[in-house]
């Protein structure tokens, strides 16, 4: 994907939601044609009820969004009605909510799902975050090659958007050289031509807990995105899909998954 041009929203009028909503549409902006579809999926058949509440959402965000809000009601299990639209609207970016680590676990569940199964990039949005703000990415690499470049592509693309600095996070967990490799080198060389000026440096952080090393990281250098590359991760049989679900659930910054 060389654009993001197409977001949906999964979305059910809760306060998660309407979080993710507000950050999708400040992610649009004034002066782009993005396009945004709120997916709401319900086993209720009053969609007279569901419409006329979404014409009251269409109408509050219409001069902020050139393109109109467009809404689609489904039935069926969250992640399969999202990934069916996603297929079907070749949708590029997903952007769903999630709450704090001590609220609903249903929720929790519903958003590390739809990370871990959609085949395009999800950003999940904390209901503690307040206002826009997306200046500072951290990517988040382990020791193994990158193996998908146009996820860096997709990476740049949002960087572009907002003018934004990526820096690169590599959590040293385990015993071993850290950026003196052959993959190293060669990881190094890719970060500098797909992100092209926007990427700004490379730091190697000691902790024996990943999340606690990225948490800290985020916190001390102001970070407003987190960004992972899920398929990295899974090259890792002892940690398959373990980080991507931690910081789906754990982390207080926005993360964005490009799968």
């Amino acid at each position: 994907m060389d654009k993001i041009s197409t977001l949906l929203v999964p979305f059910d009028f809760s306060p998660l939601a309407e979080k993710a909503l507000d950050y999708a549409v400040d992610f649009i902006g004034l002066k782009t044609n993005m396009r945004l579809i709120l997916v709401h999926i319900s086993e209720s058949s009053e969609s007279d009820s569901i419409n006329a509440r979404f014409e009251e959402i269409k109408l509050k965000h219409s001069k902020t969004l050139r393109s109109p809000i467009e809404l689609i009601n489904k039935n069926g299990s969250i992640t399969d009605s999202v990934l069916e639209v996603q297929k079907s609207r070749q949708i590029d970016l997903i952007i769903m909510g999630t709450s704090a680590p001590s609220k609903s676990s249903i929720t929790k569940s519903n958003t590390s799902e739809l990370v871990k199964a959609a085949n395009c990039p999800v950003l999940v949005v904390p209901n503690t975050i307040e206002d826009f703000q997306l200046k500072n990415i951290a990517l988040v690499l382990g020791k193994d090659e990158i193996n998908n470049k146009q996820a860096l592509s997709t990476l740049l693309d949002v960087a572009r958007k907002f003018n934004a600095k990526v820096h690169v996070l590599t959590i040293e967990n385990e015993p071993g050289m850290y950026g003196y490799s052959s993959t190293d080198e060669k990881n190094e060389n890719l970060l500098e031509y797909y992100l092209e000026s926007f990427y700004q440096d490379h730091m190697f952080i000691e902790n024996k807990d990943v999340v606690e090393g990225i948490s800290n990281y985020v916190s001390e250098k102001a970070i407003d995105l987190i960004s992972i590359l899920p398929s990295n991760q899974e090259n890792n049989t002892h940690s398959k899909g373990k980080l991507t679900e931690a910081l789906t659930l754990q982390s207080k910054a926005p993360l964005l998954a490009i799968n």
